[in-house]
């Protein structure tokens, strides 16, 4: 794996899941929080919430450390901004397929929330893909070794 910054895949990493924590904060914990009250036998009560916190955080973490490994290995030396948003659109994307409308045909909830869901997944990993993009930097022998080919 030359040519790869694992210090950077960390530090992407974090940055995603800062500031995918505030996306969450924003989009799950509140404009969609009414949505979710209406299907108090799927999604926990507010007041509950704050005990399973850290399990959310380390999710968020392990997936953000896992995208930016993969962002890190298919980094083809472009802009950051401009690879990160394509990767974030990919991801969100298999977000889309696999987690949103996977989970809006098996659980007991409406199509609005299904909807909303969808649509706050995708954007939520464009934005971590962005986020990656524009923090990860790959290693400088790996870049210059690009660069010489």
């Amino acid at each position: 794996m030359r040519g790869m910054n694992y210090t950077r895949i960390v530090v992407a990493a974090v940055a995603a899941t800062i500031v995918d924590a505030v996306y969450g904060f924003v989009v799950y914990g509140n404009l969609l929080t009414a949505q979710f009250s209406a299907y108090p036998g799927v999604y926990r009560a507010p007041a509950t919430q704050g005990a399973y916190m850290p399990i959310l955080f380390a999710g968020i973490f392990i997936a953000m450390l896992a995208a930016s490994f993969i962002y890190a290995k298919g980094y083809e030396g472009g802009s950051g901004a401009a690879e990160g948003l394509r990767f974030g659109i990919v991801l969100g994307l298999v977000a889309v397929g696999y987690s949103a409308l996977v989970s809006y045909s098996i659980l007991n909830i409406g199509r609005r929330l299904g909807v909303s869901m969808t649509c706050a997944s995708l954007v939520e990993w464009i934005v971590a893909g962005l986020v990656i993009g524009l923090t990860y930097k790959p290693a400088v022998a790996g870049a210059r070794q690009r660069a010489a080919v």
